[in-house]
């Protein structure tokens, strides 16, 4: 933590007016909600104990990691007494989810990854709100995180009152839906706290019939080993054959169980200009993708989220979902290039793409694509 003495009068009406002021100025830069909870995870302990103990966290060893410093802001950063935590939406604005995912040949990449990544985004927007405190009460203890250190951060989200816990496991607003980014400031400023909202799931239970591979085993319990965002960017090894035919076209991540949620009928495109789309990745094709270089895969993502999985498992990905796309000579000419490729985790995926796309029906007459003249297999 940046500690130094602090000039702030401990007073209950400075500490809440400042705490109205470090709201405002989240908004002015670039946050859509700003709330400050307390540090006792006492309640959510518990239930990540149990969440790990099952196996559902598969290869996610950070997760394991840190002993209790997760659930107990106070070891992970000693002398933190409160959270402020933010919130920015990311929604893409002309993005057409459904019809990226409705057509076989296209790439479909998760909302969030579309732009820049948004580490760098939140992170140093925290630190500009952290900068803006300091310069208002002189220096004190913080630390900023953003999906970057042992941090709960959907409930310190829900703690602070910018939403609940949706079945799928993701914070939902009732006014913005889920589609935004959260980020935390550990600090020892003893703030006054906000009020956690009242849940609005009720019995709809959308995103878990929904889900493509039944990761959401039951209301607020995912198995992150059949999770497709997991499949696609955590897990480093081969993708178990049996789930690669429900990844379908997803090539980075997966939003299904947000797009059917309605409560995402309240969410407003991202005003944020480092979330536009990059590199036409909201609709681009997946033979197109699959031709992308190392260098030109490195150049194009670069400060993109997707630049941390590795040009192997990008094409790992996109083998799968060329396996699963409609039959075509397009298809099967762009997987034959790459059949020999140096990493044996590509070929085996190339290798299985090209048995589906061997095994799958003619497409009906007239919607054949690729050269007429080029044979399947």
């Amino acid at each position: 933590m940046k500690a130094a003495r602090k000039v702030l009068s401990p007073r209950p009406a400075d500490l809440a007016a400042l705490a109205e002021k470090v709201k405002s100025w989240g908004r002015e830069l670039g946050f859509q909600a700003v709330g400050i909870a307390d540090t006792d995870l006492s309640e959510a302990e518990p239930r990540l104990r149990a969440w790990l103990a099952s196996g559902f966290a598969g290869e996610l060893d950070y997760m394991r990691k840190h002993g209790a410093k997760r659930t107990r802001p106070g070891s992970l950063v000693p002398g933190t007494l409160r959270i402020i935590s933010a919130r920015m939406d990311y929604r893409p604005g002309a993005a057409d989810s459904m019809g990226v995912l409705a057509d076989g040949n296209k790439a479909f990449v998760a909302r969030y990854a579309l732009g820049r990544d948004y580490h760098k985004v939140l992170r140093g927007r925290l630190q500009r709100l952290a900068d803006r405190i300091a310069g208002e009460i002189g220096r004190f203890g913080y630390r900023v995180f953003t999906d970057s250190a042992p941090v709960m951060e959907v409930e310190l989200a829900r703690k602070a009152g910018l939403g609940w816990r949706g079945k799928h496991t993701l914070l939902i607003a009732r006014e913005a839906g889920s589609f935004f980014f959260l980020g935390d400031i550990y600090t020892d400023l003893p703030l006054p706290v906000d009020a956690p909202v009242a849940e609005h799931c009720g019995s709809c239970r959308k995103c878990i019939d929904v889900c493509p591979t039944r990761a959401i085993v039951a209301p607020y319990q995912l198995d992150a080993r059949r999770c497709i965002s997991y499949l696609t960017i955590e897990l480093k090894g081969s993708i178990p054959v049996e789930l690669r035919p429900l990844i379908g076209n997803r090539v980075y991540g997966c939003d299904d169980c947000q797009l059917v949620c309605p409560w995402n009928r309240y969410a407003r495109p991202a005003s944020e200009p480092d979330f536009r789309v990059r590199n036409g990745l909201d609709c681009a094709e997946l033979v197109e993708l699959f031709a992308w270089t190392e260098e030109e895969f490195r150049r194009r993502m670069a400060g993109s989220a997707i630049l941390r999985i590795g040009y192997e498992r990008w094409l790992r990905n996109l083998a799968v979902g060329l396996g699963n796309a409609p039959r075509s000579a397009r298809a099967v000419a762009a997987l034959r290039i790459r059949a020999h490729e140096a990493s044996a985790l590509v070929r085996e995926h190339v290798a299985w793409a090209l048995e589906r796309q061997r095994r799958a029906p003619d497409p009906a007459p007239g919607k054949r694509s690729g050269a007429a003249s080029l044979p399947l297999l």
